[in-house]
């Protein structure tokens, strides 16, 4: 796969990718997540999701660095999650084998349905519970299956979030566990797309750059959450997703 070296530097991608990346850390900032589900989202309907899944890189990484590392309750998840996490991220290596294999298109209706399915967990809120005993053999099952469809979209919430949800953790713990997850698969991901020679200087600087709107958007994020309901936030966001999912397979079918 290749993309003309000037693409990533037209001043109308960047003032496009810039208020993509601005939007969605702006959410993250305000709820504590959402910054690659609405991001991916709005790029892939408008680009490649191979260029979209590339642009995600650094922003992801930095923004979950510190979610990943910070709350105090490491060491413990990582006792407990090791083999969901590491699965998650070995398995990406498998999905992305087949994006020159599949339709761009149809991986970006795919895309769009998992958008939708973890927007509408989010606005049901089912109650979701897993007895620690079936850990052993539901996290790599469904770390594995993360992984891969991480590899065909992008996406790390689908199944992992709810699977992480179902574990009764406290707020803070999955915080920091979502927070490990898409750390985990954001590097599972760079090296799956670098390791098939889906990458580019020019795209990784562009990914770079990607990283000061979204940290911009964090900060904005903060100062907002304390004027806004962060339920009443939530729903939107949820909604928004909801429908921005519906778009994009909807635009595949219509296509």
């Amino acid at each position: 796969m290749s993309f003309p070296v000037a693409l990533p530097f037209e001043p109308v991608l960047l003032l496009w990718v810039g208020a993509v990346f601005l939007l969605a850390g702006t959410v993250k900032g305000t709820i504590g997540l959402g910054l690659p589900s609405i991001s991916l989202g709005l790029l892939a309907a408008t680009m490649d999701i191979k260029l979209a899944m590339i642009l995600l890189l650094a922003p992801n990484v930095v923004t979950n660095l510190w979610q990943a590392f910070t709350g105090g309750h490491f060491r413990m998840l990582l006792k407990r999650l090791w083999l969901f996490l590491l699965c998650a991220a070995v398995a990406i290596w498998l999905g992305s084998a087949a994006l020159d294999l599949v339709d761009a298109k149809a991986l970006g209706a795919l895309l769009g349905l998992l958008l939708a399915v973890y927007a509408l967990l989010g606005l049901l809120r089912p109650p979701l519970s897993l007895s620690p005993r079936h850990e052993i053999w539901a996290g790599p099952l469904v770390g594995g299956l993360n992984g891969v469809l991480t590899g065909l979209t992008g996406s790390f919430v689908v199944p992992g979030v709810p699977y992480l949800q179902a574990l009764g953790f406290t707020r803070d713990q999955l915080v920091q566990a979502m927070g490990m997850l898409f750390m985990a698969s954001t590097l599972g991901l760079g090296v799956s797309l670098g390791g098939r020679s889906m990458l580019s200087v020019d795209l990784l600087v562009l990914s770079g750059i990607c990283v000061l709107p979204a940290l911009l958007g964090m900060s904005l994020g903060r100062r907002l959450r304390d004027r806004l309901s962060e339920t009443g936030f939530k729903k939107v966001f949820y909604g928004s997703l909801l429908l921005l999912g519906g778009y994009i397979v909807a635009r595949w079918i219509v296509q």
